[in-house]
């Protein structure tokens, strides 16, 4: 887990990012702040991973809250004024997010924190699985997927939605796509696109070049037209 703390003196922008920490897969919310100050003695006093924090704050701002760092946790900029993004740039923060900013943008900046904080801890992404199901991190809790039960995977950089049979809301997991698609059985699963994977067994219909899952459209591009094409030739009567 990565544990995460949010710095921010407006209510409604530390809810909003305090909000998005809970809901994401891989995070530990380790504290929320509205005074730089007491964050700050938080941080040298605990393990502190990934910090998003506000950048103009009375007393301390958080362009001089990351100069006051050393070699501490990764710091995400979350601002209202883009002038301060050559700053951040030269404090070698992981990202800049300009308020306000959607949940997309929030996990991009997660994934790349991710990475760096890999790299440096030498800890490789896991994924334990068999010829049946595997266990992907979700949400605090760890869940078992059924291989029979996913309908396809939307892949987002670091980040993967598996969409199963019977579930309104995919399983949102912390993990590459080149990793999961390595632990699936190749018999079942074949990747048709940079963004999706999809499950063969569960392929009703084909509309121009597009697999259909109920009102989703998959489409199948260029690079792997060819091997899907092998697959409906062997299968079609």
């Amino acid at each position: 887990m990565i544990r995460t703390i949010a710095v921010d003196d407006e209510p409604l922008a530390l809810q909003l990012v305090t909000g998005y920490i809970k809901r994401t897969p891989g995070l530990e919310l380790a504290g929320s702040f509205d005074n730089p100050q007491e964050a700050l003695e938080f941080v040298i006093n605990e393990k502190v991973d990934l910090v998003f924090i506000d950048i103009q704050m009375p007393d301390l701002t958080g362009i001089e809250f990351t100069r006051a760092l050393t070699g501490g946790p990764k710091v995400v900029f979350t601002t209202a004024y883009e002038k301060y993004a050559l700053e951040g740039f030269k404090l070698d923060v992981v990202d800049y997010l300009l308020k306000p900013f959607s949940y997309d943008e929030f996990l991009k900046a997660v994934g790349k924190a991710a990475k760096l904080l890999k790299i440096e801890q030498g800890e490789p992404e896991k994924v334990e699985s068999n010829n049946e199901f595997l266990f992907l991190k979700s949400d605090y809790k760890i869940r078992r997927i059924n291989f029979n039960d996913i309908l396809y995977i939307e892949g987002l950089k670091d980040y993967v939605k598996v969409y199963t049979a019977g579930e309104s809301k995919p399983v949102l997991s912390l993990v590459t796509m080149k990793l999961l698609e390595a632990k699936l059985p190749p018999a079942k699963f074949m990747r048709v696109h940079r963004s999706f994977i999809v499950n063969l067994e569960r392929i009703e219909t084909i509309e121009r070049s597009r697999i259909v899952f109920g009102k989703t459209y998959i489409p199948v591009s260029e690079q792997y037209k060819d091997k899907f094409q092998e697959f409906l030739d062997k299968n079609f009567l």
